[in-house]
């Protein structure tokens, strides 16, 4: 899975750079850290990230989110490490259950 690099927000302003979305990818936790899902295309799609928490010895439910057609614009985050973390490196799994028309920037604040 492809690991989105963080884009720092600034002072003097940021100009995002949007990449293609990918049937799944993994993004690194942090408290400052937020998905951005833009989805120009004709229908709805929803974005996955995998709970690797436990409550009461139980699996967390995984965060979903639905980015709504043609103009749809999400913000997702922060990335918390408490929920979110997983695998050897800490970092995040997303999913997306359409990649067709979808962008996909992660930001830091």
């Amino acid at each position: 899975m492809p690991l989105l690099a963080p884009q720092a927000v600034s002072l003097t302003g940021l100009t995002p750079t949007y990449s293609p979305a990918a049937a799944s990818t993994t993004v690194p936790c942090g408290d400052r850290l937020f998905l951005h899902v833009k989805n120009t295309a004709g229908s709805s799609m929803t974005v996955t990230l995998t709970s690797t928490a436990k409550v009461a010895g139980q699996p967390a439910a995984d965060v979903v989110v639905t980015v709504p057609a043609t103009t749809g614009d999400k913000m997702i985050g922060p990335i918390l490490a408490g929920l979110l973390a997983g695998g050897t490196d800490g970092s995040c799994a997303v999913t997306y259950s359409s990649t067709a028309s979808v962008t996909v920037a992660l930001l830091r604040i």
